[in-house]
């Protein structure tokens, strides 16, 4: 009302959303490739500054055009954070805890969510509003002493030394010892000084054959997720109930979305990944043959649709982050993300699709994810098989006989040493 975004200026309000999520895509591109560069931990650092400085300016926003410019920023800023902090908890546990440190961060995407509508029932005006959500980021600044670099970031990057530092406190602190085979890593890192350090960008993810295919799927199961996860998040008045009721109701979906997939995924990620987007898919699917009247069930099918979806974006994280090798992940996962925020930035313009007919956004949610569950089917399983470190793992030793490249001189990586490790027992 302040701004007067109501009848004919209405649709800008999803025109808002839009630009804010334009803001969640251009963060996944830029962020993604300057983590690679530089490390997670301070492309975090900067993203929470960003999100929480720029946060706070969008609460004094003079107008709608300010507010819009200032919340794309904040946007940017979001994917840094989100990426970023999924990659480095990924990166510093073993094959068998990837997907529980995964699963972990989710649960608080969820709480937030659940927060958000109680947060807003309470707080009507927006501005106290937008405060409310972006003051507490000034609470992180305290992660500049505890958040640590990424050892295989390093470690790819050949920075050993650090690496192996990071390596010894990590074991110090947690009590185990290093084993025997790690610490043949670190007498071998002498000898990998000759190695020659390829630089890797974005168009490594489709120069292979076998890295493309598996590339181009992910990149669109990431989009189908968050075109549903949202078209159905940011059109809940579209079921007929209460929005703030519905809003907490989508939020408590998540959470036991988000716990079952901790009883799927060790089994299998690709049959986890096909099973939930199906679910999802088929629930959305089933909507548009209920009629408007009946809004109780309507909404219970969307939230069931909510639920195949939720679980079905936790999964692909975690699938991701085991399918693109580590010279390449934070390009892999940056570009997922940023099909993923392409698929949030035309979420709010589902919504027109009305025009066309009233089914119409359900019938795009539902066939969106039945085609991802199909697709999944060509990508390979990575329930308990040590991290890729090189395109070489994925392709197969062949590639470099292929590309008649160099070998570099033999060197122990962290990938072998995940599967070494697996037979070695006593510590040093």
């Amino acid at each position: 009302m302040k701004w007067d975004l109501v009848c004919d200026n209405a649709n800008l309000n999803n025109v808002g959303s839009s630009i804010y999520m334009f803001g969640l895509l251009v963060g996944a591109i830029v962020f993604g490739s300057l983590s690679d560069k530089y490390g997670r931990r301070i492309i975090i650092l900067i993203s929470l500054a960003i999100q929480t400085i720029f946060g706070v300016g969008a609460a004094f926003a003079p107008n709608f055009y300010v507010y819009t410019a200032l919340r794309f920023i904040v946007g940017t800023s979001i994917s840094g954070v989100i990426m970023n902090a999924f990659v480095l908890g990924t990166e510093w546990t073993g094959s068998k805890q990837r997907m529980l440190a995964g699963i972990i961060t989710d649960y608080f995407f969820g709480f937030g969510y659940i927060l958000l509508a109680g947060v807003a029932y309470l707080i009507r005006d927006w501005r106290k509003l937008q405060l409310a959500i972006s003051v507490p980021g000034f609470l992180f600044i305290f992660y500049i002493w505890v958040l640590p670099k990424s050892a295989r970031w390093l470690m790819a990057n050949n920075r050993k030394e650090e690496a192996w530092e990071l390596i010894r406190r990590a074991a110090q602190m947690n009590g185990k010892p290093l084993t025997k085979v790690l610490e043949m890593c670190q007498v071998h890192k002498t000898e990998g000084k000759a190695e020659l350090k390829t630089k890797h960008s974005f168009i490594d993810l489709v120069r292979t054959p076998k890295m493309r295919k598996q590339s181009l799927i992910v990149f669109y199961l990431w989009f189908a997720n968050v075109l549903v996860y949202y078209g159905l998040s940011l059109n809940i008045s579209d079921f007929g109930m209460n929005i703030y009721l519905t809003q907490m109701i989508f939020g408590l979906v998540e959470m036991p979305a988000r716990t079952i997939t901790l009883f799927t995924l060790n089994r299998s990620r690709k049959i986890s990944q096909l099973a939930f987007l199906a679910v999802g898919g088929t629930a959305c699917l089933l909507t548009i043959f209920i009629p408007s009247d009946l809004s109780v069930i309507k909404t219970v099918l969307a939230m069931i649709g909510k639920f195949g979806i939720t679980a079905s974006l936790s999964i692909i994280y975690v699938y991701s982050a085991e399918v693109f090798p580590t010279v390449i992940r934070q390009n892999g996962i940056g570009m997922g993300s940023m099909c993923a925020r392409t698929g949030g930035a035309l979420a709010p313009m589902m919504h027109l699709l009305k025009s066309i007919s009233p089914q119409a956004p359900m019938v795009l949610c539902g066939l969106c994810p039945l085609l991802g569950s199909a697709l999944t089917l060509l990508l390979p399983e990575t329930a308990n098989r040590p991290l890729p470190d090189t395109i070489e793992d994925v392709e197969g030793s062949s590639l470099s006989e292929e590309h008649g490249s160099v070998k570099p001189v033999p060197e122990i990586s962290l990938r072998e040493a995940e599967r070494l490790q697996q037979h070695q027992e006593e510590p040093v």
